[in-house]
């Protein structure tokens, strides 16, 4: 089922496989890989790249993949979920690319130190992959955990931002790159 509030949609390229747009007339609802869990799956909403959110989302990600270092998303955002989720999704707009944190952290930057468990459930249904930059949230061993596009793109996400993995663990950063 499309909720109402869907204006837009289109399937973009992206290097690390097409991403779908989705855009509400306040800002963009969802970016996801199109293979990746928590897809909604089809949307009776009219396919319109030229939309202003997805349009202005789409030239962002074209800044993002040429430099994550110096990127910046700017478009408006309007992401369905509940005051907790909104919360953790807005903390993770606070990490910049080359750094990272993990569930933990978050929890405690939001006053509930004791809800890292409640944390990783928010980051996880993200609507906004890459845009809202879950990827950047690390397992407290430095470790790749969880991600729903998959831990390869995850990894790749991190590299392209400049994060070097741990020479012992491949799938871990090292303790200063998480500071």
């Amino acid at each position: 089922m499309t909720p109402t509030h869907l204006v837009a949609q289109a399937t973009v390229p992206s290097p690390l496989g097409p991403l779908l747009l989705v855009a509400s007339a306040q800002g963009l609802a969802g970016c996801w890989f199109t293979d990746q869990r928590h897809h909604p799956g089809p949307l009776a909403v009219p396919v319109d790249a030229g939309h202003p959110h997805i349009a202005q989302a789409v030239a962002e990600l074209a800044d993002y993949w040429r430099d994550a270092g110096t990127a910046r998303f700017r478009v408006p955002l309007d992401p369905a979920g509940t005051p907790f989720q909104q919360a953790v999704w807005q903390a993770l707009r606070a990490i910049p690319p080359g750094r990272c944190s993990g569930y933990g952290r978050l929890a405690a930057d939001l006053g509930l130190p004791q809800a890292a468990r409640a944390v990783g459930a928010a980051v996880g249904r993200n609507p906004l992959s890459v845009i809202v930059p879950c990827h950047r949230v690390l397992g407290s061993d430095g470790s790749l955990t969880g991600y729903a596009g998959g831990l390869a793109r995850k990894q790749a996400l991190l590299q392209h931002e400049g994060h070097a993995l741990a020479p012992t663990a491949p799938t871990a950063l090292t303790a200063a790159e998480c500071a």
